[in-house]
């Protein structure tokens, strides 16, 4: 099994996994940015989905490996109730200018369907100062961690170790979202934020001020660049990468990408990375990053669940940077950044890539586990990828419910039956059709009286 606890971080737990999601089903980190420090382990800083009915919470968490497989989560490390200047009474919209015509439709719909909600207006309140997605900087010995806040406002607090705790706060003279910062081969640092258009500037030496007068404005925009949030900068030889939420397939569920010569542009765009459609009925954003760790290029990015645009978790694909500089965009995979599940290999069911229909991942908050829930004929979830060097004659699938299935390995029909009662079915497969050495898991629901798939196992014998 490649998902457990395991005592392997110095004295304190650890998460052991290689696959899609990273983190432990009870913690929900979007907007992740992904840095190797110098202690050459990767750290995950990112907002956290601690609420019901809205994004983020009040506080941050710092997640870490050494090995892509070992994850060590942190306390919280940041409060937003502790941050002086917070202002309750304002709100993060003040900052954003004139609607896009991106924003002019979503405007449109709502008001054409009241039940839509894109922006959380119409939510009551869980938490008072919240904190959205941040970003986090070393630099002679200390770590900075930028960050904004609900009513509109960013800011910097620093700390002696990666993981923090975070203090000393200062506020930074903008408002709006999304902060990013990046330090150039050259020892010049740059802060990047913004909504819609992303707006850029050169950090003096103190990382925590800087010239309002020197900020370049419309760095990447929703016109030229399909920008909607969530700027990230990184640089790969000469060029300069920006990474953000996408909008060119009709919502930010995409990560695409900018390339230009300099830190403030002007930025080509590139294309999508990934899309995080399909992973949720209710899936409306991404956030993330790309890093290069222990030689490998990966890109950090998140799925909603529980049929809701919230309860993100973070996940990652391996990456290739092509010679001529180009990104090719990945597909979200259930293997994340390990090896394909192999026979034997329990592959549970929150770990689908893709939801299609009226499934979802769902929650037990008795026993606090995470299944897919199945609710309507013609349902469909799909897992990438099952190694095949052995075929499979058989799978087990452990559920509570009534439904018909049918598997499909590489779109070929291989199997399936009656799921009757609580517990283990086995289906005998055929695999003799199959010629590759790895298979997309596609498993399609009829007959549904209400499913719950918590897992499956593929055996050879």
């Amino acid at each position: 099994m490649n998902t457990k606890v395991a005592e392997v971080c110095g004295s304190e737990p650890c998460y052991y996994n290689t696959h899609n999601p990273l983190l432990p089903t009870e913690h929900h980190m979007p907007d992740v940015e992904a840095h190797v420090m110098s202690d050459g382990k990767l750290y995950l800083y990112g907002s956290y989905d601690a609420c019901k009915k809205e994004y983020c919470s009040n506080f941050y968490r710092v997640a870490s490996t050494a090995d892509m497989k070992n994850w060590k989560i942190s306390g919280k490390v940041m409060e937003g109730t502790d941050v002086p200047w917070f202002d309750k009474n304002a709100g993060v919209e003040e900052a954003q200018g004139e609607p896009t015509p991106f924003i002019r439709k979503m405007i449109a719909e709502m008001e054409a369907n009241p039940e839509l909600d894109y922006f959380g207006t119409a939510v009551e309140k869980e938490q008072n100062a919240l904190l959205y997605a941040p970003d986090c900087l070393e630099k002679d010995g200390k770590y900075y961690l930028y960050f904004c806040m609900e009513d509109g406002s960013e800011g910097v607090a620093v700390s002696e170790r990666p993981e923090g705790p975070f203090g000393s706060f200062v506020q930074l003279p903008c408002k709006g979202i999304d902060p990013a910062v990046f330090r150039d081969d050259d020892g010049k640092v740059y802060y990047y934020w913004g909504q819609f258009a992303a707006n850029g500037v050169e950090l003096n030496e103190d990382c925590c001020s800087f010239d309002r007068e020197r900020a370049v404005h419309g760095v990447v925009t929703e016109q030229e660049h399909y920008f909607h949030e969530g700027f990230s900068m990184r640089k790969i030889g000469e060029t300069y990468y920006a990474v953000f939420a996408d909008i060119e397939h009709g919502k930010p569920t995409s990560l695409g990408y900018a390339t230009a010569r300099s830190p403030l542009g002007p930025f080509t765009y590139g294309g999508v990375i990934i899309d995080n459609a399909g992973c949720d009925p209710s899936t409306w954003n991404n956030h993330g990053s790309i890093e290069c760790f222990q030689g490998q290029w990966y890109v950090f990015y998140h799925r909603s669940s529980r049929n809701s645009k919230i309860n993100r978790r973070v996940c990652v694909e391996k990456l290739e940077i092509l010679p001529d500089g180009r990104i090719p965009e990945v597909l979200m995979t259930s293997q994340g950044p390990g090896a394909p599940f192999e026979p034997g290999e329990r592959i549970y069911g929150f770990q689908a890539c893709g939801c299609f229909g009226e499934c979802y991942i769902d929650y037990d908050p008795h026993g606090g586990e995470e299944y897919l829930k199945v609710t309507e004929d013609g349902d469909r979830a799909v897992f990438r990828y099952l190694s095949l060097k052995t075929l499979p004659q058989s799978v087990e699938i452990r559920s509570r419910g009534r439904a018909g299935i049918d598997i499909c390995l590489n779109n070929v029909y291989v199997g399936g039956g009656e799921i009757t009662g609580n517990g283990k079915t086995v289906f005998l497969l055929d695999c003799s059709r199959i010629d590759s050495l790895q298979a997309e898991i596609e498993l399609v629901f009829k007959q549904v009286e209400e499913l719950e798939l918590n897992s499956m196992v593929f055996h050879v014998s």
